[in-house]
């Protein structure tokens, strides 16, 4: 469910494992293109495609009789599109979100939403950790994780996704999870923006450091190991967002590190930087549970409220001193 460059590697993934997979696109030529040509061009332009992998525009076609559903729209249209597919989908059917973001409205992450959204089914997993579409679409070797509540969901998604490229693992901690691929968006924001200032390593080591620190202490707040934000599906995707060039959300921060306004550079993109909204519900969500998150409230303040980047910085750099741990 998402024909986004995301979706696209994974439900190619799955074809070239040897599973009937149907990718559905709200876009109506992408998925005449994945048919007709084994193409992506709008997502993943530079990769060619299992041939056995089908694709449609049809919501209803690409569910019904499904055992198994993966959801990787945009966060901000998951409920919507996943409300709309439970019409068609049996119950029994094991979905897999591969979706990143906290809503901003409810300030619920997937777990709450898909739970509201498909409430016939209870066989739900969580799959997030450091991957680019692009590299696995390349097969590069790639560890991810995978959480649910429901032992036996997370490892039949295990089983699924599992290939001699694609290690994935799996995790009871969905809290944990869900805010570490959720917030990573955010940091790398702020990791671009130390990129677009002219900053250095070392500078953007502090960003990453701190910016862990602050995934950690919501995500407790909010129920999670702290030990997850160490992994994978935290400090790992955490790393990868913030330094990687392929990063969508870290370039959205370089661009405003180099002084352009946040509609012009939205504008110009194709694919979706979840942190951009993410960090408003990241912020609210923060302020609601009384966690301090500085670098949370300085990127707010440079996509909301046209704050500039080295005086966001400036803030952070000349905030109180405190102990470490604090």
């Amino acid at each position: 469910m998402g024909a986004g460059s995301w979706g696209t590697a994974l439900a190619n993934l799955l074809a070239k494992k040897g599973y009937e997979t149907l990718v559905w696109s709200f876009e109506k030529d992408v998925a005449e293109a994945i048919e007709k040509e084994n193409r992506n061009p709008r997502y993943l332009s530079n990769t060619e495609l299992d041939p056995r992998l089908r694709a449609t525009s049809s919501l209803e076609d690409a569910v019904r009789g499904a055992p198994i559903v993966v959801s990787v729209s945009p966060s901000h249209v998951v409920r919507q599109v996943m409300t709309e597919a439970g019409r068609y989908m049996s119950g029994g059917a094991l979905v897999v979100s591969a979706s990143k973001g906290i809503e901003n409205d409810s300030l619920q992450m997937m777990d709450a939403v898909l739970a509201e959204a498909l409430p016939k089914n209870n066989r739900i997993a969580f799959l997030s950790g450091p991957s680019f579409a692009l590299e696995v679409a390349r097969e590069f070797p790639t560890a991810v994780t995978m959480a649910s509540h429901n032992a036996e969901a997370a490892e039949m998604g295990q089983e699924l996704f599992q290939t001699e490229y694609f290690r994935v693992y799996t995790s009871e901690d969905v809290p944990g999870v869900e805010i570490g691929g959720s917030l990573k968006n955010v940091m790398a924001i702020a990791s671009g923006a130390v990129d677009g200032l002219g900053y250095g390593h070392n500078t953007t080591a502090a960003l990453i450091t701190r910016g862990l620190a602050e995934m950690t202490r919501l995500g407790v707040a909010l129920g999670a190991d702290p030990m997850t934000l160490a992994g994978l599906a935290g400090m790992g995707d955490l790393i990868l967002t913030c330094t990687g060039g392929l990063s969508r959300n870290r370039s959205v921060g370089v661009a405003l590190g180099k002084g352009k306004k946040i509609a012009d550079i939205l504008g110009e993109m194709t694919m979706v930087a979840e942190g951009v909204k993410t960090a408003r519900s990241a912020r609210e969500l923060a302020r609601k549970h009384d966690v301090e998150m500085p670098i949370v409230e300085e990127v707010y303040a440079m996509l909301y409220e046209g704050r500039p980047a080295q005086e966001a910085l400036e803030n952070l750099m000349l905030r109180e001193p405190k102990s470490e741990r604090d």
